[in-house]
């Protein structure tokens, strides 16, 4: 498997490639502040681009659940109640990326870890049971699924009974690369998303586990900010150009021709547009205090606008709110960062803690 000679590329694109990673890694080391700084928000942030990752990567795929949909469906989950296959996929996609989210570190790029993920991918899913898991038997195609139900065949894929040997010198070139550093770690992860689909192992959910795969490889290689927004979203909001690129080498496969310039340029893009989408969402959550439930940021509101506050104050302004209840608001506004406490006891008073002290 000649994998280095598909990198190959011009003078220009070079230089394209070589900005795109500069911006990226140069916004992974301002994140790294950020996270050390500002705690209070990332879990906001992290719940809106879980339920975003779900929705986005499940609707390529042809779900037709909206990020609502989505959202209560998470919020009061029971497996029984899993009827539809859209929510089957739904909630397998949400077991996975949270796995990878809690377990990263000790998740090794290996064939098995790949096809233990693709079974919880598809764990819930009935029609599935035959295959998941399991490398595909039958020849398979990159289809792209579109809104009015139509298909379209993209490109065609790897036999079955070639599979196994194409994950297997996968999975060795990229740990090779990944351990001797010779080449960056974007463009190594890129081109394992690249090959990985070309491939297409499995009989289906190859698209979705490729994202997963994407979140997991990028976590590996020092980019936590993969976490707080959506990588899914922006795949899908350039749907057509992301098969377009997959298409721009896939017409040369197994040819000396097969390279994948374009294909590296979009998914370096796709990041760049994902850090600016973090830095928006993160200015805008900043603006607005974090997230809090509406009783929660009326009573931050009063604190900042009055503060110092006691129990007593925010009793008086809010006679609709039983004390237990304003006590155990002014503890999460605590846990959270948002507030600090001086003094004890009666005399505790409340005020804002700023962005800068919040650890």
């Amino acid at each position: 498997m000649d994998i280095l000679n598909k990198l190959h590329t011009d003078f220009k694109a070079q230089q394209q490639i070589l900005k795109l990673i500069g911006t990226i890694d140069e916004f992974k080391g301002k994140w790294t502040t950020v996270e050390r700084q500002s705690n209070r928000y990332l879990k906001e942030l992290k719940k809106i681009a879980t339920v975003e990752s779900i929705g986005s990567s499940t609707r390529i795929e042809g779900v037709l659940m909206t990020d609502e949909e989505i959202k209560v469906l998470l919020k009061d989950i029971r497996i029984s109640k899993l009827k539809t296959r859209d929510e089957q996929e739904v909630f397998g996609y949400y077991e996975a990326l949270e796995i990878i989210f809690a377990n990263y570190d000790d998740i090794e790029i290996s064939e098995s870890a790949v096809k233990n993920l693709h079974n919880m991918l598809l764990k819930y899913s009935s029609k599935d049971k035959h295959h998941k898991g399991n490398y595909k038997t039958l020849s398979n195609k990159v289809v792209a699924n579109y809104p009015d139900g139509s298909q379209r065949v993209i490109f065609n894929t790897t036999e079955p009974h070639l599979t196994a040997t194409e994950m297997h010198n996968l999975v060795e070139w990229t740990n090779e690369q990944l351990q001797k550093q010779d080449i960056h770690p974007l463009l190594i992860i890129s081109t394992f998303i690249y090959e990985f689909l070309s491939t297409h192992p499995f009989q289906d959910g190859n698209g979705r586990l490729s994202r997963l795969l994407t979140t997991l490889l990028l976590l590996k290689s020092g980019y936590p900010f993969i976490q707080y927004v959506s990588f899914e979203s922006i795949i899908e909001k350039h749907k057509k150009e992301y098969y377009e690129a997959l298409m721009s080498g896939q017409k040369n496969r197994n040819t000396p021709n097969e390279k994948i310039t374009t294909w590296t340029v979009f998914f370096l893009q796709c990041l760049t547009e994902l850090i600016q989408k973090l830095e928006e969402k993160y200015t805008t959550l900043q603006s607005k205090g974090g997230y809090l439930n509406e009783r929660q940021k009326n009573v931050f509101d009063f604190i900042k606008g009055h503060q110092p506050v006691k129990l007593n104050d925010l009793g008086t302004h809010f006679k609709d709110i039983s004390p237990n209840t304003l006590k155990k608001d002014l503890l999460y506004l605590k846990q959270e960062n948002f507030i600090e406490s001086i003094g004890k006891n009666k005399g505790t008073i409340y005020v804002i803690k700023t962005v800068e002290n919040a650890n």
